[in-house]
């Protein structure tokens, strides 16, 4: 079975002009819907069905984010906790399945948000936002799962 692995609760914190120009989770605001794959240790790949929600504050200057992809044999869950500041995004991830959690820190710009992950897993997150539609690519360093590829239209 693949480990939980969603996404949730992203602050973001910077002036609101700032904000409307270089942070892409603005436009995210909504429901979302979608398919991807996970990747597994030793390549072996599945097909995942996604919802993603986001919930913006402040102006757009808070974030709360979930995905949540599964399939008949495994659930992807990451939660994380962001904070945005000219350009600079930090703050800390949790991957409830395994117990596993650790920093972030990237940057953000008008239509993608580039992160590295470190903790418990070693990895990276992308997030490209194109109109209505956006994807989410996560690759891990990590024992079973390797990494998720989705696509996401409202």
């Amino acid at each position: 079975m693949l480990p939980m692995l969603a996404v949730t609760a992203v602050s973001v914190a910077a002036d609101t002009p700032a904000i409307a120009a270089d942070n892409p989770f603005v436009s995210l605001a909504g429901t979302w819907n979608g398919s991807g794959t996970a990747s597994f240790e030793g390549g072996t790949t599945e097909s995942l069905r996604c919802k993603g929600y986001y919930t913006n504050g402040s102006g757009g200057a808070n974030l709360g984010l979930s995905i949540r992809c599964a399939n008949a044999s495994a659930k992807v869950e990451l939660r994380a906790n962001l904070n945005y500041a000219n350009g600079a995004v930090s703050g800390d991830w949790e991957e409830r399945t395994y117990n596993q959690s650790g920093s972030v820190s990237g940057k953000a710009t008008s239509n993608k948000l580039n992160l590295a992950i470190s903790g418990g897993i070693q990895g990276s997150m992308s997030v490209s936002v194109a109109g209505g539609s956006h994807s989410v690519h996560v690759s891990t360093g990590g024992p079973v799962l390797k990494g998720i590829n989705i696509s996401m239209t409202r």
